[in-house]
């Protein structure tokens, strides 16, 4: 794949933002890279490309696998693995939102339900402190509820949602 200035632009980009996110900056790179291909590429290709160890290329595509955001293909002729990333915008973006939810904040709803049971019967804790700790969970749990109401939307409609961005809160007026 050619590189372009721009290219490398993206690229170097996407992978100071997934670091920034808590990904890898080679996973992340990774990821934009075979986004941008129009056709499969195999590690080897990768790692000459990115001029990363392969080492790092094999462990990143592992991980993009894991997530669900690159698959393996395989090109007549070849023996070698080749990879993809998926293409539409906002299935990466639900794969994304999905993942960080199941290794996120599910443990960490589970966590504070814990918590919230344990408080119960903690004679030391604090009623303002036990207060703090609900606010927390019911929080997690509205965004978690909310979530599960729009993941199965189409795209078109979820998209026509955001669009109307403010002009539901106008709508429904301020506390």
């Amino acid at each position: 794949m050619n590189l372009t200035p721009t290219i490398q632009k993206y690229i170097l980009h996407w992978g100071e933002m997934g670091a920034r996110w808590g990904v890898n900056r080679t996973v992340a790179q990774i990821h934009a890279l075979l986004f941008l291909a129009n056709q499969p590429m195999h590690a080897e290709e990768i790692t000459e490309t990115l001029t990363v160890a392969r080492s790092n290329v094999s462990n990143s595509l592992k991980e993009l696998q894991s997530w669900g955001l690159v698959r393996i293909t395989h090109v007549a002729g070849d023996r070698r693995d080749h990879f993809v990333a998926l293409q539409d915008v906002w299935e990466i973006f639900r794969v994304i939102v999905e993942e960080r939810k199941r290794r996120e904040i599910d443990p960490t709803l589970t966590v504070l339900r814990a918590c919230a049971v344990e408080a119960e019967s903690d004679a030391e804790l604090e009623q303002a402190t036990k207060v703090k700790m609900d606010q927390v969970l019911a929080f997690l749990e509205m965004l978690t509820t909310t979530y599960d109401d729009y993941k199965h939307l189409p795209p078109a409609t979820m998209q026509r949602f955001l669009k109307m961005g403010g002009k539901v809160a106008r709508l429904l007026g301020s506390d």
